[in-house]
């Protein structure tokens, strides 16, 4: 290897370790790196490595820009809590984490077989994220197990991931010893090995988690928010909760928060039954944190008992919910909500009160005022600029992500994701980035979600990330280092073909851990043909290991872009992936060349 291509086996090697100690962010850690390549002065003008605008060209990759499209996709099925259409059949409320991972990783598995993970893991984040929330697991416990049952399903058909393509593209533009072309991999011919790899993956996933992911979870718990929320909801005629019980309706062990009454018909219902069946016009009247009235609000089939909301002068997409302090000066002093008529006079309603972490008595409009009251209000998102400095409040703050839910517009995002996967599914994987990208407009056209909103969802660090891995990636790739040691390590393997099988796979892993999936496979493609033709034996065990091999990267975070999207979400660190990883790495290598002779022979 030339000077280059060490320096740049050196590179990676600190990014490795500098992520395992968590010296810095990941983010700056990997900018860091591929800054310190581009300063090198080997990049531009030698055949060796890429030049500088190809490294930086890496952050316009279609997987890159793919996965930002994604956020803005996700960010229009949250707004308007289109998810929870087919979610909420299909998980329901597992009261266990093992029924929340059978529930949650067998469907993720069987639908990664026959569209992208990516935009699986994409779509089933906030899911995963509500379910943690609402039933007390820890997130480390499901987001990393979520984003490598995407995986398995990936490696099932022909279709699963784009490095399947690739390869098999690759194949049919090859030809044999006498000239003639190789046979296409057949669209279920994967599953041979795909589904017992999935199997024994899915399983390993439900075992091994609880050893070996951390039980971490917000250093400040939801309970501790010393604010107790008093609010009023409705359940509207015709709408999906009515002729539940609180408890199918979900509205039972909800996180800090709980339903204090009911008012039917003028009668109060105290100390309410979780077999209690909700009619339609209900007045139910709730106790709690903060966190857990945002989540109330965008709930489908309640709606705020007030009915300021609809004479609030500012349009739906651009209102948000806020906290704002009474202060001693503030004219509502002594009135009821009602009298002071709170509404007119700074064109906001008050959806909640809080005093003292009590529940306050009466209803939300005849609660009488007093100072250090905080009033949870929904009004235009101008309102905090407008009374920052007002003397009738003390604090006037943004609660994040309160916008309220536009659920009209469900059954339009649903159908807009929809039309985005199935589009990418006919077409092929190659039309995921431009299906992705009308889907994002769309959704904002729609307005599913708005453009604040769709810039707000963009995760600024996993992209960055992703980018500048996929740029130290690269110059692993153009360097020569990944070739030269592949080499190296098949010329050393002698002429035993499941030995070779087993090389093949290996190198393959481990550059997919390095750098990107697909740069794995066409780089260990040609290196794998080569050894079949020198062993004179079938192609097809070979190929099958570098398209597995390619998507099996499960011991780093950088190993697959879906790894990354979970990393911070799940608040996971560097070893949690090699902890977890590297058993599973190892699970789909033996099973993947114990099975591939026997189903496809050598001879």
């Amino acid at each position: 290897m030339g000077w280059e291509a060490w320096l740049v086996c050196a590179i990676v090697v600190w990014l490795i370790v500098a992520l395992a100690k968590e010296v810095a962010p990941p983010d700056l850690l990997a900018l860091t790196a591929l800054t310190v390549l581009l300063l090198a002065q080997v990049i531009t003008g030698t055949k060796l490595l890429p030049s500088t605008k190809t490294a930086i060209a890496e952050f316009g990759n279609t997987g890159l820009v793919t996965v930002a499209a994604l956020f803005v996709v996700v960010a229009g099925l949250t707004q308007t809590g289109a998810m929870n259409l087919f979610t909420e059949p299909l998980l329901g409320r597992p009261r266990t984490l093992l029924a929340a991972q059978l529930r949650l990783l067998l469907p993720i598995t069987a639908i990664s077989g026959f569209l992208n993970n990516t935009p699986v893991v994409a779509m089933f984040m906030p899911i995963v994220d509500d379910i943690c929330k609402k039933m007390g697991f820890s997130p480390s416990k499901l987001f990393l197990p979520m984003a490598y049952a995407a995986t398995f399903g990936g490696v099932c058909t022909l279709i699963g991931t784009s490095t399947n393509l690739i390869v098999n593209g690759k194949l049919l533009a090859a030809v044999d010893a006498n000239g003639q072309p190789y046979a296409p991999i057949g669209f279920f011919e994967l599953s041979y090995i795909g589904i017992p790899c999935a199997i024994a993956g899915v399983a390993y996933l439900i075992i091994a988690s609880r050893w070996l992911l951390p039980d971490r979870r917000p250093p400040i718990s939801l309970s501790d928010d010393p604010r107790q929320y008093t609010v009023e909801m409705l359940v509207p005629g015709g709408g999906p909760l009515v002729g539940k019980t609180v408890e199918q309706a979900g509205l039972r062990h909800l996180p800090g928060l709980f339903l204090a009454e009911i008012e039917r018909d003028g009668e109060i219902m105290p100390a309410v039954s979780p077999r209690e069946r909700l009619l339609a016009n209900d007045r139910l009247v709730f106790v709690g944190i903060l966190e857990s009235v945002v989540d109330l609000r965008k709930m489908r089939g309640l709606t705020p008992a007030t009915d300021q909301l609809f004479k609030v002068d500012a349009p739906e997409t651009q209102r948000c919910l806020m906290e704002a302090v009474v202060s001693n000066r503030c004219p509502m002093v002594g009135k009821t909500i009602r009298e002071g008529r709170f509404r007119s006079t700074y064109n906001a309603a008050v959806l909640a009160v809080a005093r003292s972490g009590r529940k306050i008595a009466g209803k939300i409009g005849d609660i009488v005022l007093q100072p250090g009251d905080t009033l949870l209000i929904e009004a235009h998102s101008d309102f905090a600029r407008q009374h920052r400095n007002s003397n009738d409040f003390f604090l006037v703050s943004h609660v994040e992500n309160s916008s309220p839910p536009r659920h009209n517009r469900a059954w339009l995002a649903l159908g807009i994701m929809v039309a985005m996967v199935l589009s990418a599914s006919v077409v092929g994987a190659d039309f995921l980035l431009p299906a992705a990208l009308a889907a994002g407009l769309v959704m904002m056209a729609t307005g599913c979600c708005t453009v604040p909103e769709a810039r707000q969802s963009l995760d600024w660090s996993v992209l960055f990330v992703i980018g500048a891995t996929l740029g130290i990636g690269l110059a692993i790739e153009t360097s020569g280092a990944g070739r030269v040691i592949a080499t190296t390590l098949i010329g050393m393997a002698g002429t035993n073909p499941w030995v070779q099988l087993a090389i093949v796979y290996f190198l393959t892993m481990v550059l997919t851990e390095l750098v990107t999936n697909n740069a794995a496979a066409a780089l260990m493609f040609p290196l794998a043909m080569e050894t079949t033709r020198a062993l004179e034996v079938n192609h097809v065990p070979f190929v099958i290991a570098v398209m597995i091999g390619a998507s099996a990267g499960f011991a780093t975070p950088f190993g697959y872009q879906t790894n990354m999207m979970v990393y911070g979400p799940g608040g996971y660190r560097f070893w949690d992936y090699v902890r977890f990883g590297v058993p599973l790495d190892i699970l789909m290598m033996v099973v993947t060349i114990a099975m591939a002779p026997f189903i496809w022979p050598f001879h």
